[in-house]
């Protein structure tokens, strides 16, 4: 059986079906998730400090690490930035 590849078109919920609206949401979710996970790594954080910084609870913060993204509104992602001190910029798409 032969598998074809498809190009991507650069965000990976389009290429799951989802409307170009949702995509674009559920893209700034991902990214939003993965620039908090990466702040906990690069500053050697444990989940209960990072909760402490965040104001939420440890089991939460466990939520972000194992990526359950379907937790998480864009509203809190951009809450838990700002809490932790990090910029929140929004890229156009092209």
């Amino acid at each position: 059986m032969k598998k074809s590849i498809v190009a991507s078109s650069g965000n990976v919920f389009i290429d799951l079906g989802y409307s170009p609206e949702e995509a674009a949401i559920l893209q700034m979710r991902a990214d939003l998730m993965a620039d908090l996970r990466k702040f906990i790594k690069v500053k050697k954080l444990t989940q209960a400090s990072a909760a402490k910084i965040f104001g939420v609870s440890q089991s939460r913060v466990s939520d972000l690490m194992t990526g359950k993204w379907e937790k998480f509104s864009l509203e809190m992602l951009i809450t838990l930035m700002t809490k932790a001190g990090m910029n929140v910029k929004l890229k156009r798409a092209a």
